[in-house]
């Protein structure tokens, strides 16, 4: 990531307009129109995946199998971002009850493995890659609970495409090219990953066409045999087999145990809107903390990209991250304050912390009592819409692909903390802390946007500029999306127990592209250091519901390969 950290290299900067070129209707921002329809739309990061859940839309399926067959390609022809060998979290918005519901289908950590094993090795932090970071993987059974609730078409049908491309191959897209040649360079003598990711050993490139029988295999087996397949069968024993071979500690009774967790979302009021997210074990509500914070400011829509708006939402990201570093976990361990957290009172005070015209270089958490992931979104003919996370982390994951299934294995068990003065601490059996998040925006008890912006700790920052560039600054669905992005990394705790970037002070800004020089020297007077970052800004789609025109506008990523596609 490129940092530039003083003035005189901040000169030399050069600003750029929105798109290389102008536009003759629309926003000043967007890239492109909004996508509207009336049936259905499909919001996805690779346009073929958007088209497969536009076919099963077309067949009769519903928003939810549209998804999972739009997950299901994802993880074959997004596999740096996705897949089933990770965890999968959504919120749905059901039309029949006129309800949001929550699934939490993230995995646990194996129950033989104990925080002591770490200590022995002299680890003082989870490695990232290899057997360690492994808990079970949750995609799967999500899937088939949301099916099972959800779903109207055969899980066989909603399969089946992604068993086609898999089978007879597809072209790899750009983006997902250029994470391959990097995976490829971090994972060649990782066992089975050559046979399964590259071309005869050679990296792909985009254009290719990528076939991945093994993957289809896996498909099929889930089609026809069900979930049950992958948590007590044949490919619960493949995976358990080759970690423990490889030194880990993932069992069949790890594996055959899982349950995924229906929940209800928690929501806060932005200006009129209902903002939700799912509580923790994930991050989700601290985009709820800092909008909380950011209430008690006026902005108007000349106010964007002004040193104002990014001091004030860099400052309220600095007092949230300290409460997600150390409240966050899974609820099953640890008692999370989450009303109290979310509290309107709770907001203020931790407000009067922030100086209206100083960077804050020490940030402390809050006592809140009184004393490279994919996103995709689905809505269908009925009014069902659904918000779909799902990711392996850490790009691919943690480089284990058992033989002959055609994925890989995630990490999430890097985001344990070994410190037993962290919620997060690692227990067996427990959740770790998780980054992916679903959002959706309800208004007047009724859905008004299904959206999600992925990126890791981005995410809660994505999900508030989204909902500020709606409310406050008055964009359309995609120039929301398109309008360059604030991230601010550094000058906290995460949950891991690690400081994360640089400690000194308060951290860093990091701004895309399109912000006036004018705007970052402020941000510097004001004690703020101020850089570029490289692919750290998230990927976005999202579906608004237009209740008096009935009708569903779409938008998705100008920074990846993705595409809004309606009918």
């Amino acid at each position: 990531m490129l940092r530039l950290h003083t003035l005189s290299a901040l000169l030399s900067l050069v600003t750029f307009t929105a798109s290389g070129q102008d536009r003759i209707t629309g926003r000043p921002w967007a890239t492109r129109s909004e996508v509207l329809a009336q049936n259905g739309m499909a919001c996805t990061s690779h346009p073929l995946a958007g088209q497969v859940a536009i076919d099963i839309l077309k067949k009769g399926g519903s928003a939810i199998d549209a998804a999972i067959a739009a997950n299901a390609c994802l993880g074959l022809m997004e596999p740096t971002g996705s897949g089933i060998g990770g965890d999968l979290f959504a919120i749905v918005w059901d039309a029949k009850t006129q309800k949001l519901y929550g699934l939490n289908a993230s995995g646990r950590s194996p129950k033989t493995l104990t925080r002591a094993y770490f200590l022995e090795k002299n680890l003082t932090s989870i490695p990232a890659y290899g057997p360690l970071p492994v808990t079970v993987p949750g995609c799967v059974d999500g899937w088939f609970e949301l099916h099972r609730r959800f779903g109207k078409l055969p899980m066989q049908e909603v399969l089946q495409p992604a068993i086609d491309y898999a089978e007879q191959g597809f072209p790899v897209t750009e983006l997902v090219a250029y994470y391959l040649q990097i995976s490829t360079r971090r994972f060649a003598d990782y066992p089975n990953f050559t046979e399964t990711y590259t071309l005869q050993g050679k990296p792909i490139e985009k254009g290719d066409v990528f076939k991945n029988p093994a993957l289809a295999n896996t498909y099929r087996l889930l089609a026809e045999k069900g979930r049950d397949e992958f948590y007590k069968g044949s490919i619960a024993r493949a995976i358990a087999e080759f970690l423990q071979g490889q030194g880990g500690f993932l069992t069949l009774d790890d594996l055959a145990g899982h349950r995924s967790e229906w929940i209800d979302p928690v929501g806060v009021n932005y200006r009129g809107y209902e903002v939700w997210e799912l509580p923790p074990n994930g991050q989700g509500i601290a985009a709820l903390q800092m909008l909380n914070i950011l209430e008690g400011y006026d902005f108007k829509p000349e106010d964007y990209g002004t040193a104002r708006h990014i001091h004030l939402f860099s400052e309220a990201k600095k007092l949230v991250f300290e409460d997600r570093a150390r409240y966050y976990a899974d609820p099953d361990f640890a008692k999370i304050p989450v009303q109290e957290l979310l509290s309107k009172d709770y907001a203020a005070r931790r407000r009067t912390l922030i100086h209206p015209e100083r960077a804050a270089t020490r940030i402390t958490a809050g006592d809140p009592f009184a004393n490279n992931t994919i996103y995709l979104t689905v809505a269908d003919r009925e009014g069902n819409m659904v918000s779909l996370i799902q990711s392996n982390y850490r790009g691919m994951g943690s480089g284990m692909v058992p033989p002959g299934l055609g994925f890989m294995l995630h990490d999430r068990g890097e985001l344990f903390s070994l410190d037993t003065a962290h919620a997060n601490v690692f227990a067996p059996g427990k959740r770790p802390f998780h980054t992916i998040i679903p959002a959706f925006i309800t208004k007047d008890g009724q859905p008004f946007l299904s959206f999600g912006v992925m990126g890791g700790d981005f995410q809660p920052l994505g999900h508030v500029q989204i909902v500020m560039n709606l409310v406050d600054f008055g964009m359309n669905l995609q120039e929301a999306g398109d309008a360059p992005r604030i991230d601010h990394q550094g000058g906290n705790s995460d949950p891991t127990g690690a400081a994360t970037g640089s400690s000194s002070g308060g951290g860093q800004i990091l701004l895309e592209s399109g912000i006036p020089y004018e705007t970052i020297r402020e941000l510097l007077q004001m004690g703020h250091r101020v850089g570029y970052g490289l692919g750290g800004y998230g990927g976005y789609q999202a579906i608004r519901w237009d209740a008096a025109k009935k009708i569903y506008f779409g938008a998705s990523e100008s920074r990846k390969d993705g595409a809004a596609i309606g009918y």
